[in-house]
């Protein structure tokens, strides 16, 4: 049996479908792009989890409803002070529809944007820092403590040693 091409497609049984975290993926990268947008932010126990251990999970904060031919998505985002939070909407929504459609053909029937924060530059970068950096920054920090007590010891060993040679002159003859 041979198979029919209609319209240069090949004409088999069968459906493409898509993992919610495909279509989070995709929204999350394409997010990267729009100015005054921080981060999207998954709300208390995902903050938790982000705070304990650095993570490169674009999905955070992106809810989606994936059908067979559209998708819904729900966001909560943290915005940058200062910025026009309605323009940073329609780029998001923007930038959803036009990546998810490029890349699946699904139609975006609904972008939902949640405001959960809005902070300066420098407020997210403070309350970025993880417990892990924290504990990096600690270990470090006492490595550096260690080694230089370690030097200093070593030193102190050294000239007791050289003067323990000097003065072990023998007494007697």
């Amino acid at each position: 049996m041979e198979n029919q091409k209609t319209n240069g497609t090949i004409q088999v049984k069968g459906e493409l479908t898509y993992e919610d975290r495909v279509i989070q993926k995709i929204v999350g990268i394409a997010l990267e792009s729009i100015d005054g947008l921080l981060t999207v932010d998954g709300g208390f126990f995902s903050n938790i989890a982000g705070k304990l251990v650095n993570t490169n999970d674009v999905t955070t904060g992106i809810n989606v409803d994936v059908g067979k031919k559209q998708v819904a998505v729900d966001l909560d985002i943290v915005a940058k002070y200062g910025s026009n939070l309605a323009k940073i909407y329609n780029e998001i929504k923007e930038v959803v529809v036009s990546e998810v459609n490029r890349m699946t053909t699904l139609e975006v029937v609904e972008v939902n944007v949640n405001v959960v924060d809005v902070k300066t530059q420098e407020q997210y970068e403070k309350d970025s820092e993880t417990i892990q950096d924290k504990v990096t920054d600690a270990a470090e920090t006492t490595g550096n403590f260690a080694s230089k007590q370690t030097a200093k010891a070593k030193n102190t060993l050294s000239k007791t040693a050289t003067s323990i040679e000097n003065s072990s002159e023998s007494r007697v003859e």
